[in-house]
């Protein structure tokens, strides 16, 4: 379209714009009507409840159950729910509480729809108190955010999945929930052990400090270039002992991005190919780490990231194709194919939520290296149904 220019170009929008109003077709004034909803993030519609009517932005964090208490897991009703700037808030101060109208129930609760869980919404209602505390009621529209977004100014999760990408796992439990998600999953672009280094720069870049990634366990920001194995230098940790199953570094099992994270080397020779639970004496230079003869205890802050990849490697490598791992709640598999403890890690995954960087480096995997998703970051309620 020919773009109008100068004095010419303004009269000519003027006059357009008056004859519109003459024949009626556009109102003379531009002020939007009264009551047109404004929209704002969570911190926002937190400090602005004056009976307004706003749409709010928000990840989906839980359910309320009291004016202090929110639930992630073993949602008693469909009646409300918490939103938040960042999908893995877990201060009940910084969330907003959603009273879930009957209308909305059985599309929105989260008794019904635990998958709701992480997922970006926008609900126009009126900012006022519930349970005691900052909200939203008498909601007119609950909808989907696709394709991302910021959560209204909190952290950006990096991407939502695709449409349709899980339709196969759809109302499926158990067995049958863990056989569609291999399914979905299994044909991905399998690396080489050196492209491996290339990749971890990408997936675990230090956002604050370009050219840095951060270590797994010590979570310390390291140069990228600053690998190998002498002491200092970071290593590309199987977070599924390579040994449990014996997969070396073979493509496959071997160099899948979904759990190779850098480590410091002294630490992962510490870890070595010990089951994950909790005690032990503390890891030298890993502040939160815990070791025994058999077991390794990693960091509250990355527990969630540990239960949530060996979930994701479960599922992918289940004998199919080789190999055939399996969680079970022992410490000390040893070079069996099998990884634990399972009751531990469910606990870590429930304590420790999917964040935001887990959500970007899960994106960056899919769209940049592998084509493929770790279904527990995107869904993190599917654990508990198949184990």
């Amino acid at each position: 379209m020919r773009q109008l220019r100068g004095r010419s170009a303004l009269s000519t929008v003027l006059a357009l714009s008056f004859s519109l109003v003459l024949a009626g077709l556009v109102p003379l004034s531009s002020a939007p009507p009264s009551n047109a909803a404004t929209s704002m993030d969570v911190t926002q519609a937190r400090a602005t409840q004056d009976g307004s009517t706003a749409t709010v932005r928000g990840y989906v964090v839980g359910q309320p159950v009291a004016s202090d208490s929110v639930v992630t897991t073993g949602f008693p009703t469909d009646y409300a729910l918490a939103l938040a700037d960042a999908p893995g808030e877990t201060d009940t101060g910084d969330m907003l509480y959603v009273q879930i109208p009957s209308g909305f129930r059985a599309e929105f609760g989260l008794a019904s729809n635990p998958d709701r869980m992480g997922q970006l919404l926008d609900v126009t209602g009126t900012l006022t108190a519930y349970f005691s505390r900052p909200g939203l009621k008498s909601g007119s529209q609950f909808a989907v955010v696709h394709g991302g977004g910021d959560g209204g100014g909190g952290a950006d999760p990096g991407g939502d999945e695709p449409a349709g990408y899980y339709d196969a796992a759809d109302g499926l439990t158990g067995a049958a929930l863990k056989a569609a998600l291999h399914g979905i999953i299994d044909d991905h672009t399998e690396l080489s052990y050196s492209t491996v280094w290339t990749a971890l720069r990408e997936t675990d870049e230090d956002p604050d400090a370009p050219g840095n990634v951060i270590e797994l366990y010590t979570g310390r920001s390291v140069s990228e270039y600053d690998n190998g194995g002498d002491v200092g230098d970071w290593n590309r940790e199987h977070t599924w002992a390579k040994s449990h199953g014996d997969f070396g570094t073979s493509a496959g099992a071997g160099t899948d991005l979904h759990h190779l994270r850098p480590s410091d080397v002294q630490v992962n020779s510490t870890r070595g190919n010990k089951d994950f639970d909790e005690g032990g004496a503390s890891v030298t230079n890993c502040g939160g780490c815990y070791t025994d003869s058999n077991s390794f205890e990693p960091p509250d802050r990355v527990k969630g990231d540990v239960a949530r990849m060996l979930f994701y490697m479960a599922v992918r490598y289940d004998g199919s194709d080789a190999p055939d791992l399996e969680l079970n709640d022992t410490a000390g598999n040893g070079s069996v194919p099998w990884h634990g403890r399972i009751s531990v890690l469910l606990d870590w995954h429930a304590s420790d939520p999917v964040s935001a960087g887990e959500r970007s480096r899960n994106e960056i995997i899919y769209t940049d290296w592998q084509g493929n998703r770790n279904p527990f970051i995107d869904h993190p309620e599917w654990a508990e149904r198949i184990w």
